[in-house]
């Protein structure tokens, strides 16, 4: 995907930005001339074989300088309004693009980019977009201008200073290229340290209570040190050599100006050229190696926004792999959900399957659990339903139609997800729970509460439901953060709601009620709950143990007690030998 498209609304004020420079280089331009001027025919003028002056010279002169001047400064505000206004909108719409192509993304692709990364590149690498494309308006027109003008200039005083420009411009040219190839390697590292210090960043954040509960912060600060102390290595080898070529330039510079100075005494001596016009000479030509050191760092910046570029366009070049088929005019209207012969394997798992041959159907209000061990495929099996992820052989299908023929906001709309996270955002509770239906009443959503169990703590808060919550929920409990996810999910209204995992925080009476009060008001909906708790799975209608993949047994709580080794272990292991009490 090109960037230019980014830039294509906003083409007026790029159009502006160098006019108004052109403006401002031409002011520029102008001043040692009018300076030559002032010495040669003001402070120097001769009357009569004698130096007099010509003050009239001077102060004309001198007010058109000042009128060049004030020019100049006009033309540079309204560049850097223009350039300014073209490169923030620029960016904006480049960050917004990337955001919505990053929600777009299944879990397949946020899999395939780690978090800080994707940070990186919508804040770090878009700003050195941003930043590249302000400078092209400004300093890519300025500097050639200013350096082509200044050699024009020079060479029409006289033209013996070409033999200067031939030395000096190759030297100079090599040294800018010279600095490209180095520098761009610099770069790409230096992107992927800082994708690696948010990514350490972010996980420190995130996991702060397990840090300091495990007492790991030395351990977390030496992770932190070394990813930061990499970051500044790469930046001073990139600085190094800054410091190497920059004094190179200038002292190559300053040895110009003397081949200047030298050939104009010569010129002066000689009564070819006058004082005022070997200034005027310097100048131009000052300008003219300035321009091009400038254009060096220039160089740098277009080394490292290159990089940023590519990265960019990584993002918005990767499609979804699901195809969200937004045609489809399907509705889930029953809730129904069928297996068949469903198998999958991750991206990167290189054709390991985890899941093989599932074969399964829930039915309308059917209350169906899953139970198995760790790794055994429950939370992929339930994550190909809303087409998170898609299968890689068989169907999935919801009232008898393939998921992958309804347009996926469609499809999720009507499926309500507890994730084994319980997730909440900064705002209020009654925010948190609207979230999913924000065109709910408070009424709806103080209900979906009653059934989720979170009526009572929450009105014990002093502000009830227009509580403030702290990032992510932090000042809650484990289990207040599950009521508060699944009263979301209740509010939605779903023809399915998923529960994976999302009850381990509560306690089995607290549990019971919950699952006792989805019954009673959401009789119609078709209940898939993962648990490793047997008694978080004995009232179900249905229990699919699934091991390694597969399906191992599927039955009543009675009949897999007799008939399934695997779940008669489970349930030893919880409950049979001493364990906890049966509670249904």
């Amino acid at each position: 995907m090109k960037l230019r498209k980014y830039m294509k609304p906003y083409l007026l004020w790029m159009i502006l930005a160098p006019l108004a420079m052109v403006v401002e280089v031409s002011m520029d331009l102008a001043q040692p001339t009018l300076m030559s001027t002032i010495v040669d025919d003001g402070i120097l003028a001769m009357s009569d074989g004698a130096v007099t002056g010509n003050l009239s010279v001077i102060l004309w002169t001198s007010l058109k300088m000042v009128i060049c001047a004030l020019i100049g400064v006009a033309g540079g505000m309204g560049c850097t309004y223009f350039s300014s206004k073209a490169s923030q909108n620029f960016g904006a719409d480049l960050r917004s693009d990337l955001f919505r192509k990053v929600q777009s993304f299944s879990f397949a692709e946020t899999d395939k980019f780690s978090t800080g990364s994707l940070v990186t590149r919508l804040t770090n690498d878009v700003t050195q977009l941003q930043n590249l494309l302000m400078m092209a308006l400004r300093m890519f027109i300025r500097t050639p201008l200013l350096c082509f003008g200044g050699i024009f200039m020079a060479l029409s005083i006289n033209l013996k200073f070409g033999l200067i420009l031939l030395v000096s411009l190759p030297v100079m040219l090599l040294l800018i290229g010279v600095i490209m190839k180095i520098a761009t390697p610099f770069f790409n590292k230096m992107q992927t340290g800082i994708d690696t210090l948010n990514a350490v960043f972010q996980e420190n954040l995130a996991g702060v209570r397990v840090v300091k509960a495990f007492t790991r912060e030395k351990h977390e600060k030496q992770r932190f040190d070394k990813a930061n102390d990499s970051l500044t290595s790469i930046m001073l080898k990139a600085m190094r050599l800054m410091s190497v070529v920059s004094p190179l330039m200038i002292l190559f510079m300053n040895g110009t100006v003397i081949a200047v100075i030298f050939i104009g005494g010569k010129e002066v001596d000689a009564a070819s050229l006058e004082v005022g016009q070997v200034m005027s000479v310097v100048t131009y030509m000052t300008q003219a190696l300035m321009s091009l050191m400038m254009m060096s760092m220039m160089f740098m910046m277009v080394s490292r926004a290159q990089v940023s570029a590519k990265r960019v366009r990584e993002v918005l070049n990767t499609e979804s792999s699901i195809d969200r088929n937004e045609t489809s005019v399907l509705s889930v209207t029953e809730g129904t959900v069928s297996f068949e012969n469903v198998s999958f394997s991750y991206p990167e798992a290189a054709g390991d399957s985890v899941l093989q041959g599932i074969n399964l159907e829930i039915k309308k209000g059917e209350f169906v659990a899953f139970l198995g061990a760790t790794g055994s495929g429950k939370s992929t099996l339930v994550n190909l339903i809303p087409r998170f992820y898609d299968v890689t052989v068989g169907a999935v299908k919801i009232d008898g139609h393939d998921v992958r023929e309804y347009a996926t906001a469609s499809l999720r709309s009507e499926i309500g997800m507890v994730l084994q996270e319980a997730v909440l955002f900064s705002g209020t509770i009654m925010e948190n729970i609207k979230w999913g239906n924000p065109d709910a009443t408070d009424e709806e959503a103080v209900k979906a509460a009653k059934i989720a169990q979170a009526d009572d703590f929450v009105s014990s808060f002093a502000d009830g439901y227009e509580t403030v919550l702290g990032q992510r929920g932090l000042s809650l409990s484990g289990g207040q953060k599950q009521r508060l996810s699944i009263s979301r999910a209740i509010l939605k209204k779903p023809k399915i709601m998923i529960m994976d995992d999302s009850t381990s925080a509560l306690d089995m009476g607290t549990e019971a009620r919950l699952q006792k009060a989805l019954k009673e008001n959401l009789n119609d909906m078709t209940l898939i709950i993962i648990a490793q708790r047997i008694s978080s799975v004995m009232s179900a209608d249905r229990i699919v143990v699934l091991d390694q993949g597969k399906i191992a047994a599927a039955g009543t709580h009675e009949e897999l007690l007799e008939t399934s080794d695997i779940y008669r272990d489970i349930y030893d292991s919880q409950v049979g030998l001493g364990g906890v009490e049966d509670v249904r």
